[in-house]
């Protein structure tokens, strides 16, 4: 097997989350109802995405995929304290909360990506077809998860070609750990139920101490929840159609 060909296959991967930023193109300026109802479909989007990390998790370890939840929660209680004590705090051409807010999204969805990048790698070393079908996945899977990123930024003032290269820098960890997971796919192996929980874990308390606050200032709750629904099943959906 080419290494080189793992590393580009998980390269495609990040690059795909960029897509993600294209349907803001055609709309950029958000009132804030229709800030709040974008936030819920982030909201909605990560929770999806955390369900199929779990469940792959607990397909290979239970124990294993809960303790990293519980360490993936800690790690956004942490997060926040630390930065909660950065008044100073930017993010491009964001201070303050909102600030905050696009760290923890684009550092969440980073932390998720290196989980992500295992599971090609090690699904390579089973073989090509079967790399190729996880990568061509986790590819799909991944634009819906640029949009999230960009649901949270483009409307704050972050313009949708930054927002596109944030959504690419957030999935960079997929073309770096594939080679080194793929090279050494029988140590991998026993830590990928750690790795998905923790980024399951780390992006639900997100979603729970972030997301969905900042949704329910500019918009009412039955819409809230309704669009966190149906974006959440909308991500299991397509999971269960590429993988299931």
């Amino acid at each position: 097997m080419n290494v080189g060909l793992v590393f580009l296959a998980a390269l495609i991967t990040a690059l795909a989350t960029g897509l993600g930023a294209l349907p803001l193109l055609f709309n950029r300026h958000i009132h804030d109802r229709g800030l709040g109802l974008a936030t819920a479909v982030a909201a909605g989007t990560m929770l999806g995405a955390s369900a199929g990390l779990c469940w792959e998790g607990a397909n290979d370890g239970l124990l294993r995929t809960v303790g990293g939840a519980l360490l993936g929660a800690g790690f956004i209680v942490l997060s926040r304290r630390v930065l909660g004590q950065r008044p100073d705090v930017g993010f491009g051409v964001l201070r303050g909360a909102d600030a905050r807010g696009a760290l923890m999204i684009v550092g969440v969805m980073t932390v998720h990506s290196f989980t992500e990048g295992v599971g090609v790698g090690v699904a390579f070393g089973d073989g090509q077809a079967f790399g190729a079908l996880i990568a061509t996945a986790i590819a799909v899977h991944n634009i819906p998860e640029g949009l999230a990123i960009s649901l949270v930024l483009v409307p704050r003032g972050i313009t949708v070609l930054r927002a596109a290269g944030w959504s690419v820098f957030s999935s960079l960890p997929q073309p770096l750990m594939a080679v080194p997971a793929f090279l050494l796919v029988e140590w991998f192996k026993p830590v990928l139920p750690v790795g998905l929980g923790f980024a399951g874990g780390a992006m639900v308390w997100m979603v729970v101490v972030q997301l969905l606050p900042d949704a329910l200032r500019t918009a009412p709750m039955r819409g809230v929840a309704a669009v966190t629904a149906v974006s959440a099943g909308a991500m299991i959906a397509l999971q269960l159609a590429l993988l299931g």
